[in-house]
């Protein structure tokens, strides 16, 4: 989910992610008519996974590379997942885990790679979409280390069986977390809360989004978000403030501001900080109704009576996977991603201003989607510019960062992060007003 920053080095191959291997909560589909050279889909390569030799445990030494360290909430879940991940398969942190913390997207990140590789690291993870082509390279120039780049997209069409993608169904905890926050919605209308402030001219009710890049990983993340609402509440409008920058808590907080003071009731946001709930927290004590959902922490200590939920990812689900791949002594897929079904989604605790019966809808909801009874996507429940969508690409495949390859729709369902690991669902939505995407 993750990062975009450096998009413009990566070799233009792709403009958006996509895969999973394995059994999905979703259902890939069906494949159409290929470009030349183009890679199978990684659901298909991870049912057959090539046989390496296993690796005992104690000579497993892993090196990971990260944006920011703790204080960020999307490093965090990352960090946790590692270590989560290193006791359930018998790894010693403190022996074969390196740690490499506030690694930016540029030429940086290429020595860390190498730093690792030249203290006997075979195995290299990074967390952030900027990493990616400097993972590339270093995959490129060192083919018996394995490299992971979390949250890329151009493993796939690398050709280098040394180099991984990997990401979560991250719309499905979006999804659920706007349920939430529809739930709220609903009962501030009963409640007579919702003031003309806080409609536009045709009667919806508005709400807002924080989030940090127009990229296809925070489109998609913002359209579940909106859909869980609209579920609840139908005539929502959404508007959306970019900071364009993944971890910004002033930028954050003044974004989150900005929309209240437009009229949003509702903030979720697409960025790694407090920010945004601190200022909703402190709006909300000095009279103001509003309530915001947050991302990968709990939001609870920082906006304990405004903060309703957070989507979060379970990143210790897909590391603890590749480590026991590395022991058994199996590849690592080229593509992986994973959602509700596997555990690798969630959303954190509800907070004390939730509605009555949040959870129960909670509970209905995490579980038609872990049955594939509801899909997030599903094309009849939006438009784009009045009309129904009944095709969208997923692959770019000649470098003009529009897809041309990969039909993402099957029977009505755009299925996100099948094809691909990463997500590729940039559709613009009827209802969504992007206020500073240019």
């Amino acid at each position: 989910m993750k990062k975009l920053v450096m998009f413009l080095v990566v070799l233009a191959l792709i403009v958006v992610p996509f895969a999973g291997c394995g059994p999905q909560a979703q259902q890939p589909p069906a494949e159409t008519e290929k470009p030349a050279n183009t890679a199978q889909p990684a659901e298909t390569a991870a049912q057959e996974p090539d046989t390496e030799e296993p690796v005992s445990k104690e000579d497993v030494k892993i090196g990971v590379i990260l944006i920011h360290d703790e204080n960020s909430g999307y490093d965090a879940a990352h960090i946790n997942g590692i270590r989560e991940a290193a006791k359930a398969t018998g790894i010693d942190e403190a022996t074969q885990i390196i740690w490499k913390y506030n690694i930016p997207e540029d030429e940086t990140c290429y020595d860390t790679a190498i730093d690792l590789v030249e203290q006997g690291c075979k195995y290299i993870f990074s967390d952030s979409y900027g990493h990616q082509s400097y993972m590339q390279q270093a995959a490129e120039e060192n083919p018996d280390v394995t490299f992971v780049a979390m949250t890329g997209d151009t493993a796939m069409l690398s050709g280098l069986p040394n180099f991984k993608n990997a990401f979560n169904f991250t719309f499905e905890s979006r999804y659920v977390s706007g349920v939430v926050a529809g739930m709220k919605l609903a009962e501030l209308i009963e409640q007579g809360k919702v003031t003309d402030k806080n409609k536009d001219e045709k009667g919806n009710i508005k709400i807002g989004y924080v989030g940090a890049y127009p990229y296809a990983e925070v489109v998609s993340g913002y359209t579940g978000f909106y859909l869980g609402i609209k579920s609840i509440v139908e005539n929502v409008v959404m508007d959306v403030q970019y900071t364009n920058s993944w971890y910004d808590p002033t930028m954050e907080a003044e974004a989150a501001k900005a929309l209240v003071s437009s009229g949003c009731i509702i903030i979720g946001q697409h960025a790694d900080s407090t920010g945004a709930p601190s200022a909703c927290e402190a709006m909300l004590e000095s009279g103001t109704t509003v309530y915001c959902v947050g991302y990968n922490i709990d939001m609870l200590k920082v906006a304990p009576k405004a903060a309703l939920t957070s989507a979060q990812n379970d990143w210790s689900v897909y590391y603890t996977f590749a480590l026991n791949c590395i022991i058994n002594g199996e590849e690592i897929p080229t593509d992986w991603a994973k959602g509700y079904s596997e555990g690798a989604v969630k959303i954190s605790a509800l907070g004390e201003s939730c509605a009555p019966g949040t959870a129960e809808k909670v509970a209905e909801v995490e579980e038609a989607l872990k049955n594939g009874t509801l899909h997030v996507f599903d094309t009849s429940k939006f438009t784009v510019n009045g009309e129904k969508v009944t095709s969208a690409m997923a692959i770019d495949t000649d470098g003009d960062f529009v897809p041309d390859s990969e039909e993402a729709i099957k029977d009505g369902i755009f299925y996100e992060s099948t094809i691909r690991s990463a997500p590729y669902f940039g559709l613009r939505i009827d209802g969504i007003r992007e206020l500073n995407a240019g």
